[in-house]
């Protein structure tokens, strides 16, 4: 997967997420959808992170395809 490929996946799931909270700002939230939510902003978060270190591997004259997709808890769990 290249960075154009991660960015557009990215865009992807911004714009579910969109439509997820517009549906629950609509009065239409269940426990199903907020359960898509939040893997929808768990997906996010590691695809992000594949983007940064694709970008960052970049920066420093580093193969960009060693760079991995990480689970959902070792990105999750990051330090503010």
């Amino acid at each position: 997967m290249n960075s154009t490929d991660i960015q557009r996946h990215i865009e992807e799931l911004v714009a579910e997420e969109h439509r997820l909270l517009d549906a629950g700002g609509a009065g239409k939230s269940d426990e199903a959808a907020q359960r898509r939510l939040d893997e929808v902003n768990v997906e996010l978060d590691r695809y992000y992170d594949l983007l940064r270190q694709r970008r960052a591997r970049d920066e420093f004259a580093q193969d960009t395809e060693s760079a991995h997709l990480r689970s959902a808890d070792t990105v999750e769990k990051y330090l503010q």
